[in-house]
């Protein structure tokens, strides 16, 4: 009976145990004060192997979501289980020296484990250095400034947002919260812990990052496909550039940096509320970027709401290095552009498939304009991932060392004055690379047109 109860009890938690014993006391099948003696060495803890069965039954120490997460507890092994189901007398001097050994472990790693408590007691959202040297151009964090926060965890990215500091606010997740009073003022790139204890990284978006998170209602030019774009065009400082379709503003902000401030770049929209929001998003960059350097963004861009094809206007008198084309149909606004390009200047056309690709092939054949097609292009890339090499439990893997039989050959390429005993030594941890789980996919086709004279 008692052996069968044991076995049962070892497939329970400890709460669902006890209750299970009370409803046998009450039906006298047991007295359950001998059970709960040693109802506690059935428990996930492996420190209570060290404890007699008549030391009474601790108390559960208040849950601790902070501790959970901060703290993986090691599974019981098999032996573990089946030692806690025998008395100490019948166990080998063997096994009691290997549960002696773990249990050792266990008491460092619960020391260790001690020890960062208190380091977070003292400081629980970290510290910096107070003579952090600042590069030229670079501030601490301060009020009004466009942030990232990002948490990872076993090589994937968990959280990632993008915000505006304001006096007041909170950052919020499912990890916790951070004010925004305790970024204020810090490095950029500092480690932040959330009121959950979780550790979060707060620094400045790159410009193609902030394109990515910003506010945009259609799409925008992904970087990979801008910097295709602006290497087709082959923009440099001082160029005046021509762009149809403002968007979300994403092209005008890489043109803009790539003009510099002797450029200029007109950018035309026909949509009103998506020239609304490529305007906003381009001050809001501009005033991040004044408040992160102390130093003005290029005002070189000018927005203007209307039809490119109807804007003779607009157009007369000017002239253009190169045009970028993000519209659904642009081989009709072609014809207004041309005249105003230089000959030899390029034509970028961004199309999102290949039925508009077509489409724009069949206009251009159809029409006598000067262009020549000389790329079509889809820009694709690979993430991947690379990191030590991990087991199940999150522990390392150890790198084998080579065999001792294995002799050094000389190859014909190997001078004479080389020793082939001086082989560099194997790292302790060996590294895998893989592709990452998710991938980009199709962005647009890009297009490269070139004016010519006949």
């Amino acid at each position: 009976m008692a052996v069968s109860l044991h076995l049962g009890l070892s497939f329970m938690t400890r709460k669902t145990a006890k209750v299970y014993l009370m409803c046998l006391e009450r039906h006298n099948v047991i007295h359950i004060k001998p059970f709960l003696c040693g109802l506690r060495r059935f428990g996930t803890d492996p420190n209570d192997s060290d404890k007699g069965s008549d030391a009474p039954v601790s108390t559960f120490p208040p849950f601790s979501r902070r501790t959970s997460l901060s703290r993986r507890r090691r599974p019981l092994s098999p032996l573990e289980r089946i030692s806690q189901l025998l008395p100490e007398d019948s166990l080998s001097q063997e096994v009691l020296e290997l549960l002696d050994t773990r249990n050792n472990e266990d008491e460092q790693d619960s020391q260790s484990l001690g020890k960062e408590r208190e380091l977070e007691t003292e400081d629980p959202q970290g510290s910096f250095a107070p003579n952090h040297v600042y590069v030229p151009g670079e501030r601490p964090i301060c009020f009004g400034e466009t942030l990232l926060a990002e948490f990872s965890r076993r090589r994937r990215l968990e959280f990632r947002k993008m915000f505006q500091l304001k006096e007041g606010l909170k950052l919020h997740s499912n990890w916790g919260f951070i004010t925004h009073e305790d970024m204020e003022g810090r490095p950029a790139g500092s480690i932040i812990r959330t009121s959950m204890g979780i550790p979060i990284l707060i620094r400045r978006p790159s410009l193609d990052e902030f394109t990515l998170f910003m506010k945009r209602g259609p799409a925008i030019a992904y970087p990979k496909d801008a910097s295709a774009m602006l290497t087709m065009m082959d923009v440099t400082e001082g160029d005046c550039v021509l762009e149809s379709g403002s968007g979300s503003g994403a092209m005008s902000l890489f043109l803009s940096r790539a003009v510099g401030y002797k450029g200029s770049v007109l950018s035309v929209e026909i949509r009103e509320d998506h020239h609304r929001g490529a305007v906003l998003n381009y001050q809001r960059w501009k005033s991040s970027w004044s408040l992160r350097r102390g130093e003005e963004w290029p005002d070189n861009v000018h927005f203007h709401h209307g039809d490119l094809i109807s804007a003779g206007p607009l157009l007369a008198g000017r002239g253009f290095n190169s045009v970028a084309l993000d519209m659904v149909n642009p081989h009709l606004a072609l014809p207004a552009v041309v005249p105003h390009l230089h000959p030899g200047s390029v034509c970028a056309v961004y199309q999102a498939n290949i039925t508009q690709v077509i489409d724009l092939m069949e206009g251009l054949r159809c029409s006598t304009l000067p262009l020549v097609c000389e790329r079509i292009v889809e820009v694709q890339y690979r993430d991947w991932l690379v990191g030590p090499s991990l087991k199940k439990d999150g522990t390392f893997t150890k790198r084998k060392p080579p065999r001792e039989n294995d002799e050094c050959e000389p190859s014909e390429d190997t001078e004479g004055d080389l020793n082939c005993q001086d082989l560099v030594p194997f790292g302790d941890v060996p590294y895998i690379a893989r592709p990452h789980p998710e991938q980009t996919g199709h962005t647009a086709f890009l297009i490269k047109l070139r004016k010519i004279l006949k």
